[in-house]
This record gives C-alpha cells, sequence and structure tokens, in this order.
C-alpha cells in the first residue's frame, strides 16, 4: 500500500506512523512494550482482585487505589493492542472514528488518574493531620462522590476533544507520527486555524492535571507540617513512610506526563522519537509500576498476593 499524502479534506482513515525513523526496529521495540503491557494487566488486576475479595481492605486509599487501577487499565488498552498491531503486522489503518476514540479515552481516563492522586493525596492528609475525623469524613459515600465527581470532571471536560477535530479539514496530510491518535498530534494535520482548540485543550490541561498537582503539593505542604510537629524521630518517619507509596506513583506518572505535555506544545528541536518514546512510557510505565509499588510497599497488599501466589507457606 503506498502512503501518499494526498487525502480528502475530511478523511475517513488515518495512517499510523509508529515512531517515525525507527521503523526497521519496529518488531524489536514491541517486545518490551508487550511484556510491559502483559504485566500492566496482570498487576492491575491482581490489585482489584485482592482489594474487591478482601473487606478489610474497602478503606478510603484502598477504594481510590481500584479506581486508578482501573483508569490505568483503560488507558494501555486503548492505545497499546493497535499499537503492536502496527508493529507486529504493519496495520497502520486507523478508521477516523476509532482515532477520535482512543483521543477521548486517553485524555479523559489520563485526567482522571490524575484526580485520583489527588483525592489519594486528601486521604493521606485526612488521616495524618485529622486523624481521629478520618472515618468520619471519609465515609463510603463520600468515597463514591469523589470518585463518581472525578469521571465526571474528566468525561464533561474532554467529550469536546474528539468534536473539535471531527470536522477540522485535514488538507496537508492524513499521516500520523505516532503511535496512537492523541490531539496535538491531529491538530498538527490540519490546514485550518486552531488557536481556539488549542487554548481550549491548554485551559483543560491546566484545570485538570496542573491544579491537580498544585493541589497534592499544598495537601504535603500541610502534612509535613503535621508531621514535624511530632515529638519523636521514630513517629516522624513511620508517619512519613505511609506516604512513600504515593508519591512514587506521581513521580513516576506526572515526570512523563509533564515531559510529553511541554514537548508538543514548545518543544520543537526535540527529535521526534524522542517526544513519541516518552509518550508511550507515559501510557505504559505507570500502570504496571503502580501495582508494583503498592504490592512492594504495602505490607497488607503483600500478604494478600502472597497468600495467592504461595498459599501452603501462607
Amino acid at each position: 500500500m503506498s502512503f501518499s499524502n494526498r487525502t480528502s479534506l475530511h478523511p475517513s482513515t488515518f495512517i499510523l506512523i509508529g515512531i517515525p525513523g525507527l521503523e526497521n526496529a519496529h518488531i524489536w521495540i514491541s517486545i518490551p512494550f508487550f511484556l510491559v503491557y502483559i504485566l500492566a494487566l496482570l498487576g492491575n488486576f491482581v490489585l482489584l482482585f485482592i482489594i474487591k475479595t478482601n473487606p478489610s481492605l474497602h478503606e478510603p486509599m484502598y477504594l481510590f487505589l481500584c479506581m486508578l487501577a482501573v483508569a490505568d487499565l483503560i488507558v494501555c488498552t486503548t492505545a497499546i493492542p493497535k499499537l503492536l498491531s502496527l508493529f507486529w503486522f504493519k496495520d497502520r489503518e486507523i478508521r477516523l472514528e476509532a482515532c477520535l476514540t482512543q483521543v477521548f479515552l486517553i485524555h479523559s481516563c489520563s485526567t482522571m488518574e490524575s484526580g485520583f492522586f489527588l483525592a489519594m493525596a486528601f486521604d493521606h492528609y485526612v488521616a495524618i493531620c485529622k486523624p481521629l475525623r478520618h472515618s468520619a469524613i471519609l465515609t463510603h459515600t463520600v468515597i463514591g462522590s469523589l470518585g463518581l465527581a472525578i469521571v465526571f470532571r474528566g468525561t464533561v471536560l474532554l467529550s469536546p476533544h474528539p468534536f473539535l477535530l471531527r470536522w477540522l479539514p485535514y488538507c496537508k496530510t492524513n499521516i500520523i507520527s505516532h503511535t496512537y491518535c492523541e490531539f496535538m498530534a491531529l491538530i498538527k494535520l490540519a490546514c485550518a486555524e486552531t488557536r481556539i482548540r488549542r487554548a481550549y485543550s491548554l485551559i483543560v490541561a491546566f484545570l485538570t492535571g496542573g491544579m491537580d498537582f498544585i493541589l497534592i503539593i499544598c495537601s504535603y505542604i500541610l502534612i509535613l507540617h503535621t508531621v514535624f510537629q511530632l515529638p519523636s524521630k521514630d513517629a516522624r518517619l513511620k508517619t512519613l513512610g505511609t506516604c512513600g507509596s504515593h508519591v512514587c506513583v506521581i513521580l513516576v506518572s506526572y515526570t512523563p506526563a509533564f515531559f510529553s505535555f511541554l514537548t508538543h506544545r514548545f518543544g520543537q528541536h526535540i527529535a521526534p522519537h524522542v517526544h513519541i518514546f516518552v509518550a508511550n512510557i507515559y501510557l505504559l510505565v505507570p500502570p504496571m509500576v503502580n501495582p508494583i509499588i503498592y504490592g512492594v510497599r504495602t505490607k497488607r497488599i503483600r500478604e494478600r498476593i502472597l497468600k495467592i501466589f504461595n498459599p501452603l507457606k501462607a
């Protein structure tokens, strides 16, 4: 099949290139991608199973962790099967509807992930700064309401994205130099004025991920203020240790997310394959690492995992 730049103003299909300049290495690149994807699926499903089947784990932190795991599964499963099909079978075509669905699910669920990080930070804040009121503040009703609010925010703010892209004229080309469809990659193909669309995307990114990150920082400032008022060093270290897993998953998720966001908008001199690698790392690595971090660092989850894989010893 010949991929030319000639296309209608409203193409019914797009062509995904993969990683520009590394087409000959796609098969080899797909191996770690596939392994990481399998680990992400296994880790998150095991985490969901353990928390669901153990009533003692039906606490705020673990319930928010379940919500995060579901969002992680949706994000990576939206993009990776098509990516592997592209790498293994050179299946480069993607229909417009499927492309816009990828845009919506990846961006909306990424926004939800950010919201769940904030909810987990709020749980840590209440547990450390207001421990006597923790169970009264974070009831199951409140937890459910917070989860629904986060899902509602992600759905409402990101649902315009497919419509903003749907009727743009793509007279330049229908070839996407990426492994999956995402908002800025499509915007760059349009031959119409896109400043309003770009501005909306930027505002939404700030109101969601940006504000969430600022509020997470504020919550940890309050946590640190409370911790440093504790009488002993052991008490301070033990209390800070309860936040370790959360801090790790935030760093793992936000670092590639911010890098990808900034390079897409301001990093014109960064090699395309670098940006695409980082974008795929953002989709793949956090879903794999999050259950590992919580499985290793959280004693109660670690004990349940050991009982599953070594029931005789447990």
